[in-house]
């Protein structure tokens, strides 16, 4: 075998790095059950956050000074990437469609979709006559977001009479959305505008009356408010309050746009209560009373005789007996627990992710030995038929539309090889007809690529999937570096899908690989229950034997792997930063949770009370308070060599707040051992106009992407690596 150059020797960022930043060290102590935690960094975290979430320019002095001196040191270590993040940029903008278009869906007279503008960065939202025409412009994303720093449309809805259309802007990054409405006749909007909401949009059947959420003072989502089109918002009325501050409320329409569901929930339990459309005044009716761990949802069949037999179709885990979910039915009259009746029986294993209810079918999307496929039943009969596919590894996705009294279901279907093909699919005649294949204007050969599945034995000897991306003509010989991606919690899976992003990774010799650790539910609920609360470190020792198996079957090498994951994918990251070093050249963080503990213990902030169910409660348990203590990133930080790092975070995120980043790399800096110890480089980006998500526009998102890859691309020493083909 040829000699194989170590590429980890490869010093990045040049020979002579400038001086980083040294963040201040002002000790800052609490104690808790009888522990005391001293904080050095702890000033970081505004005193002000709620007002800097609404006002960016309200941040203190001397947390913006230390913020913007690590982004000034980011961007000078980086500088010698600045060419390469530019054809990165170029490399993913071309493989973009400038002016894309979703595919219409029918609601009634008319088809809705989305488009975007040659150049644009942000949709436009459309729609035609069912039969096609000319196209009416509802939303101008370009227009609205013109001369701000961020706009994100956070949702939309238009009435049942197609007259006015609800939606919903974030103009800060911090999830803070204000409702407003469009005359669609006009294009103007109306006087009406709600402030402070996040959540769906909901109307009665009168195209008059509008549901919608409202945050609270700590942004939470606790109560569902009713307003009337015309009326001043402070004549709305509250509909639900949530006295519990763990669980958050959502709204959500039922297929047969019959009912409206206020759903109550945190990560184990739910309970849903129902408006009649027609009945927009009436109080909300309970299903059936929250349980702890008792998740349940529940979708709407009319009685088609109009005999007033209508049934409700609940997906439930029942309280845990049936952990990977059954489909039960019930009497719409009389909807508790108690009369519920087997439709679709427990399976374990067969986990059922998702259901869609129509006038004569009932299509489920659930998963199976890892692998998703989408169900159809006869209302009439019973009877059952799959829609099939045949590739080892691939990501689907169903959208059932607006429309109840339909045959048709449109789902989207895609591998890490294949771009993502969208069809409509006949649930009677059993036909699909194929509506958009996505396009790759720069060109994309399928056949030179590969895409595989192994699998990886984790320290208790479950079996890890590991999904792998590479060039045909990458040489598997061990020279190769790998991108290795994973995620592992709130029981999010990580489907292998198509993204044009990767490509140029590929095309320069590295293997991405996504890790489908524990903490997900890509094996099933259990495989979700068993990466969480106490078993939490099973997600962090499932990710470290991936990449041991990639280096063990001859694919990599120690220091050849670049580990990447954001938000709980961030947690991973640090955790695995703090215990398998050795393994990792490089980390890119993206928004990670790092400072566990102490955000765990501050239930002021947004998302504390509702994660407890996910990571414990650590102010009143003091188990839960030593179990995270014992694999907080923040917490575990220590004197060794890291890989180098890059962490990157938003001002106004409401959901991992910019200064867990911005902590994390501060302690780094005073803890880890110096390059010339074997350290890596530590470095942070802060954007300062933006929250979770990162930038908001379309390419400006692209950019973003281009700087996380020209960071892989120069640890592993592959800035300068010449593309292998337009492939």
């Amino acid at each position: 075998m040829q000699d194989i150059p170590d590429l980890s020797r490869h010093r990045p960022f040049g020979q002579t790095w400038p001086t980083a930043p040294s963040a201040e060290r002002r000790p800052s102590t609490t104690t808790h059950h009888g522990q005391t935690l001293t904080d050095d960094f702890a000033w970081i975290r505004a005193d002000n956050w709620q007002e800097v979430m609404r006002r960016p320019d309200a941040l203190a002095a001397d947390i913006r000074a230390y913020l913007e001196a690590e982004n000034a040191y980011t961007e000078a270590m980086m500088a010698g990437t600045t060419e390469l993040q530019a054809h990165l940029f170029a490399e993913m903008k071309a493989r973009l469609k400038p002016d894309d278009s979703t595919v219409p869906s029918p609601d009634g007279p008319f088809a809705y979709y989305s488009r975007y503008r040659t150049g644009g960065q942000h949709p436009l939202l459309c729609r035609t006559l069912r039969d096609g025409g000319e196209e009416t412009l509802l939303l101008d994303g370009d227009a609205l977001a013109s001369g701000l720093k961020y706009w994100q449309l956070q949702g939309t809805s238009h009435s049942p009479d197609h007259a006015l259309l609800a939606y919903a802007v974030d103009d800060k990054g911090s999830e803070l959305a204000t409702i407003r409405f469009r005359d669609v006749a006009t294009g103007s909007d109306l006087a009406d505008e709600i402030p402070d909401t996040r959540g769906g949009l909901e109307w009665a059947a009168d195209s008059r009356t509008l549901f919608y959420v409202r945050l609270d003072d700590n942004q939470r989502p606790q109560s569902v408010w009713r307003h009337v089109v015309g009326t001043p918002v402070s004549d709305d009325v509250e509909v639900y309050a949530e006295a519990d501050p763990g669980f958050f409320v959502g709204l959500a329409g039922t297929q047969s746009a019959k009912l409206i569901q206020i759903v109550a929930h945190d990560h184990a339990t739910s309970e849903v209560y129902l408006i009649d459309a027609e009945r927009p005044m009436e109080p909300p009716r309970l299903v059936e009373a929250r349980a702890v761990g008792h998740e349940y949802g529940v979708e709407h069949l009319p009685d088609a005789t109009g005999g007033g037999g209508d049934r409700l179709v609940i997906m439930t885990n029942q309280g845990g007996a049936a952990e990977d979910f059954e489909i039960c039915e019930a009497p719409f009259l009389a909807p508790g627990r108690a009369n519920w009746q087997p439709m679709l029986p427990h399976k374990l294993g067969r986990l059922i992710l998702e259901i869609a209810v129509f006038k004569d079918h009932i299509a489920r999307l659930e998963r199976e030995d890892g692998l998703p496929r989408i169900v159809i039943r006869e209302n009439a009969t019973g009877a059952e038929h799959q829609i099939a596919f045949d590739e080892e590894a691939y990501s689907l996705s169903m959208s059932a539309g607006y429309e109840f009294d339909t045959t048709r279901i449109r789902f989207t279907y895609s591998s890490m090889t294949t771009p993502s093909e969208v069809y409509d699919y006949d649930m009677a005649a059993r036909t699909r007809t194929l509506r958009k294949r996505q396009e790759i204007p720069s060109g994309h050969d399928v056949s030179q690529y590969v895409t595989r599945r192994v699998f990886a034995t984790a320290a208790d000897g479950e079996m890890v999937p590991v999904s792998l991306l590479y060039r045909r003509d990458t040489p598997l010989d061990g020279s190769a570096h790998v991108l290795l991606y994973g995620y592992g919690a709130y029981g999010i899976s990580m489907p292998a899908a198509f993204a044009t992003s990767r490509l140029s990774l590929v095309d320069r010799g590295m293997i991405f690989a996504i890790a489908h650790i524990r903490g997900g539910k890509d094996r099933g609920y259990r495989w979700y229950r068993d990466g969480k609360l106490t078993k939490k470190t099973n997600t962090f020792t499932d990710f470290i034997a991936a990449g041991r198996h990639l280096v063990g079957i001859g694919l990599t090498r120690e220091k050849q792997i670049v580990a990447q994951g954001g938000s709980a994918g961030g947690m991973l990251m640090g955790a695995v930063a703090n215990l398998a070093p050795e393994l990792f050249l490089g980390i890119i963080a993206d928004v990670p949770f790092v400072d566990v503990l102490n955000t765990m213990l501050d239930d002021t902030l947004p998302l504390t009370p509702p994660e407890y169910p996910e990571w414990g409660n650590p102010s009143a348990d003091a188990d839960a308070f030593e179990t995270i203590r014992s694999y907080s990133p923040y917490d575990n930080v220590v004197a060794k060599a890291y890989p180098h790092i890059f962490a990157y975070g938003g001002l106004t995120d409401p959901r991992v707040t910019y200064w867990e980043p911005a902590k994390w790399v501060a302690k780094l800096r005073a803890h880890a051992l110096a390059a010339d110890q074997g350290g890596g480089a530590i470095l942070l980006k802060v954007n300062m106009t933006a929250g979770h998500g990162g930038a908001s526009g379309r390419y400006d998102g692209l950019k973003e992407v281009a700087t996380d890859y020209g960071f892989a691309l120069e640890v592993s020493g592959l800035a300068g690596e010449p593309l292998r083909g337009v492939g």
